[in-house]
C-alpha cells in the first residue's frame, strides 16, 4: 500500500502519471484512493520530493 506523507508539496505530478486515476488533490496534500490503486509504484517513482512511500 502506498501513502502520501507530509512531504507532499501538492505539485500534482503523481496524479498526472497515475494510470488508474487513484490520486486526487486533498485538503492539504494529494491522496491515494486505495480502492483504485493497483500498487504499480508509478507515483512513488515520479514524486520529486519522495513523499510517496510504500508501507
Amino acid at each position: 500500500m502506498y501513502r502520501i506523507t507530509d512531504e507532499c508539496v501538492s505539485c500534482g505530478t503523481c496524479a498526472e502519471e497515475c494510470p488508474s486515476n487513484a490520486i486526487s488533490e486533498g485538503e492539504d496534500t494529494y491522496q491515494i484512493d486505495q480502492d483504485k490503486c493497483t500498487q504499480c509504484g508509478t507515483c512513488s517513482e515520479v514524486c520529486p520530493t519522495g513523499a510517496i512511500v510504500e508501507e
